[in-house]
């Protein structure tokens, strides 16, 4: 039998377990975050979960992490040096020249990753059918990247007009750099996004400069610590699409982990609503600094999973206000995030409304009640969303982490009251209601943006605070069903280890669909894209056991944006005339578009804009677990709910006997989470292993 361990990053734990080739869950584990030196919880979650399993061969290790974006919203990744084509050095201040709040007179922008200083123009111009009006200056990039690497650059990025329609320059640039400075990381903007749009393809190339660095040294620490202990283990990476890649390719492109910990927690909740046969899920994975929203249902009749959109933002001056972020090109998971989670730090502003996060405790110092990673408890501090549930009772401070993580519970009484003064329940309760309604109206914006009701779907909670939480969140959205997955606490590691290899690739090629649409044209550019997706994922899976789709970015003639359609088979069959392939799309993009805005413009020509690949390999068996149950080991403790201190059973889960149902007030714990059952609501034990929680009346 030979394992496949997966491991997640959080900002308060990490997360990691070991499954068996057909999907058996053989050990879990949670484990500290240590935030300066990130690569050690991972090391010592696999070390654990090895500790317990008399399997020793592992084939590989599958990783998802939050550090790339951590680089970027705190700003503290490598000093990145900018070539541009003469004339563009301030596209980054310039933007979109979009106001996101037209009424906001103080409006906020993020800041670019590039100062001006270190950007640098170069004589170069490549028009926008890829013809060159002005040769590249050598000897121009040659002055700027020795005045660059005299200024401390500790990458470049290089980005051209046109440079996705004709590369030329970009590489010849590159090999430039190389000659002077070999071991300076570059990235490419054609490589990195092959997109038009200037703005953002320069903010995506950027980024991944401002990252790559950072991505080499950590992930060649992990590879090292792995080697010293599994060394026919493989290092595989979770990216943004929800996919698996090579460390190779990770390493080129690590803009992609941008929502790798996000996207692994969705490919668990759809891997267990295929399982479950379920239509879709309201996915909820709340941890110990971030909430995570995201709507899964199927599609077509296909196995559901979550929407990939081509586009993600970072680093948001605003929560919940698109626009105000760093737009990247990266292919990522739809889903929205919130900075409510167990860790995140309530106070009262100058209005007198309680507000949670999005500042964290995060693993240090972490909430009140944690004692000090020298297990020295800690006489004041901020309390968090974990304070609140300490004090309601919810959280058992001597079961927390199966006993390892003793909880202080009067430094979570302490904190809350140096904050909020009075009774330290009601200020408790005020905590957990107000993190509970942030989280709905996320659900509820995540559903209206697209076209969804949030009380046709079951919430399916997991993370350390997702059960917890879980009922506060469902009465709010109206919802009345919850599904609670076996070892719920470290849900996006299971999603890691049931996630297919998977590569997004976008090419911009712009023409009308016609009967003379080249077609030839566009063949070769998919066949380009299909070369490169086969050499990003050599190492996990041979090109004969990858499935193709492909999608085109479509619009009608005079209008702003595009609609991304499937392209049918017969539009790809190469022995068809033109005219038929173009027919075959235009009628799929028409009868698309329809569905989405209501009506069909009569007579209007269609542009496809942008041509969108996708190449994976097998689906890895669902992640399962043994469920035994067995006589109810419980006792009872006291818990707070609406305000009023009931009795409430507390139960261990591995004991829950399968098909009873347990009415609430219950709380039913783990080594990893506590499911919080409310009363008026009961939670059955399924032979799946998944707690199903009913709402009564």
């Amino acid at each position: 039998m030979v394992l496949r361990i997966g491991a997640d990053i959080g900002g308060t734990f990490t997360d990691v377990v070991a499954v068996a080739e057909d999907g058996q869950v053989i050990a879990t584990a949670k484990v500290r975050t240590t935030p300066r030196n990130p690569e050690a919880a991972v090391l010592d979650g696999v070390d654990r979960v090895l500790a317990v399993s008399t399997v020793r061969e592992t084939d590989a290790l599958i990783h998802a992490t939050t550090l790339m974006t951590n680089a970027i919203v705190e700003r503290r990744g490598a000093r990145v040096g900018l070539l541009v084509t003469r004339g563009y050095r301030d596209t980054l201040e310039i933007a979109r020249q979009h106001r996101f709040d037209m009424y906001d007179l103080s409006i906020t922008r993020p800041g670019p990753l590039v100062g001006r200083g270190d950007r640098r123009e170069i004589t170069e111009r490549i028009l926008v059918d890829g013809s060159i009006e002005v040769a590249l200056d050598l000897n121009c990039v040659r002055d700027a990247i020795e005045d660059l690497c005299a200024a401390g650059v500790e990458a470049v990025a290089i980005v051209y007009l046109h440079a996705y329609r004709n590369p030329l320059h970009e590489l010849q640039t590159a090999e430039a750099v190389a000659a002077a400075a070999p071991n300076l990381p570059v990235a490419l903007s054609h490589f990195v996004s092959g997109q038009f749009r200037e703005y953002e393809r320069m903010v995506t190339t950027t980024a991944n400069a401002y990252v790559q660095p950072i991505a080499a040294r950590y992930l060649g620490a992990i590879e090292d610590g792995l080697d010293s202990r599994l060394p026919r283990a493989t290092l595989q990476i979770m990216t943004s699409n929800g996919g698996i890649v090579g460390v190779e390719a990770a390493q080129q492109l690590p803009v992609r982990l941008i929502e790798s910990g996000p996207a692994a927690g969705a490919i668990a909740a759809a891997n267990d609503c295929a399982a479950l046969d379920l239509e879709g899920v309201l996915s909820f994975d709340m941890g110990g600094t971030t909430a995570k929203a995201c709507l899964i249902t199927r599609r077509g009749g296909q196995r559901p999973w979550p929407m990939v959109h081509g586009e993600v933002e970072v680093a948001r001056e605003y929560r919940f206000i698109r626009g105000s972020g760093l737009p990247l090109q990266v292919p990522s998971v739809e889903l929205i995030e919130i900075g409510a989670g167990g860790g995140s730090i309530a106070r009262v502003d100058r209005l007198g409304r309680m507000r949670v996060g999005p500042d964290s405790a995060g693993a240090v110092p972490g909430p009140a009640c944690y004692p000090s990673p020298e297990g020295v408890p800690r006489e004041s501090s901020d309390p968090t969303v974990t304070d609140a549930d300490v004090v309601l009772g919810y959280i058992d401070p001597d079961g927390f982490l199966g006993g390892r993580l003793r909880l202080d519970r009067d430094a979570a009484f302490r904190a809350l009251v140096d904050a909020f003064g009075g009774d330290p329940i009601a200020s408790a309760q005020r905590v957990r209601d107000t993190v509970d309604e942030e989280m709905a109206l996320a659900f509820r914006r995540h559903c209206a943006e697209r076209g969804h009701d949030p009380t046709s779907l079951p919430l399916y909670a997991f993370g350390g605070a997702g059960p917890v939480h879980a009922c506060g969140v469902a009465r709010r959205l109206g919802i009345s069903r919850i599904w609670v997955p076996a070892a719920a606490g470290v849900g996006s590691a299971i999603g890691l280890v049931g996630a297919p290899p998977r590569v997004d690739l976008v090419r911009t090629l712009v023409c009308p669909v016609h009967d003379a649409t080249p077609w030839d044209e566009i063949d070769r550019e998919l066949e380009a894209m299909r070369a490169r997706a086969s050499k990003e994922l050599s190492s996990l899976v041979p090109r004969e056991r990858m499935t193709w789709t492909v999608a085109a970015d479509l619009r009608f003639t005079g209008q702003a944006h595009q609609l991304t359609t499937a392209v049918p088979r017969a539009a790809l069959d190469r022995g068809s005339p033109a005219r038929v392939r173009s027919a075959a799309l235009r009628a799929t993009f028409e009868g698309e578009y329809g569905r989405v805005y209501g009506r069909v413009p009569p007579r209007v020509g269609i542009e496809a804009m942008q041509w969108r690949l996708t190449a994976t390999g097998p689906t890895p068996p669902i992640p399962r677990f043994s469920i035994a149950g067995g006589s109810e080991k419980e006792c009872r403790r006291d818990a707070w709910f609406d305000g009023e201190r009931r009795p409430a059973r507390s139960i261990d889960r591995s004991s829950l006997a399968i098909g009873i149902t347990v009415e609430g007030p219950a709380l039913i714990q783990e080594e990893a989470t506590t499911t919080v059952v409310h009363p008026d609501w009961g939670a059955t034990a399924l032979s799946s292993g998944h707690l199903e929680l009913v709402l009564r009346r």
